[in-house]
């Protein structure tokens, strides 16, 4: 052993956790958020205004209200990569069901001329993919 010592560091120590993520990778975290807000508060409403009563739909629209909220407080409490997946997984398997809703159908449901609100949930889903997206990255380059 020496007698050197080394200079104490000026960076607490990290005790195996990932540094703060980057200011701008947490507003795409929020905007991600919102996004995925939007398209679970859309699917409750469709849900209690009567697609409901929709056989393997009805209960699909609920699921995905429920889990849109879950989704919707991980992506902004959980700092991990997973939630930020799941933007990307639900946002995209969301906007699926609805393109196939719009062309061939979706468990018999054929929505020929959606209204407003299938139309906010559609850009909401976009939005919920293209920030989970952009925050993976951001948060996970080196």
């Amino acid at each position: 052993m020496s007698g050197m010592s080394v200079p104490p560091s000026k960076t607490p120590p990290s005790h195996g956790r990932r540094p703060a993520a980057h200011p701008v990778a947490w507003v795409w975290r929020w905007i991600a958020a919102v996004g995925v807000f939007v398209s679970a508060v859309v699917h409750v409403v469709l849900w209690a205004q009567g697609y409901s009563d929709i056989p393997v739909v009805g209960p699909l629209f609920l699921l995905n209200a429920f889990a849109g909220l879950v989704l919707c407080v991980l992506l902004v409490v959980w700092k991990h990569w997973l939630p930020l997946v799941g933007g990307i997984g639900f946002g995209a398997a969301t906007l699926l069901a609805f393109l196939l809703s719009t062309t061939v159908g979706f468990y018999g449901v054929y929505d020929t001329s959606p209204e407003i609100d299938a139309l906010v949930a559609g850009v909401a889903e976009v939005v919920a993919v293209v920030a989970s997206a952009v925050a993976l990255v951001r948060e996970h380059a080196r």
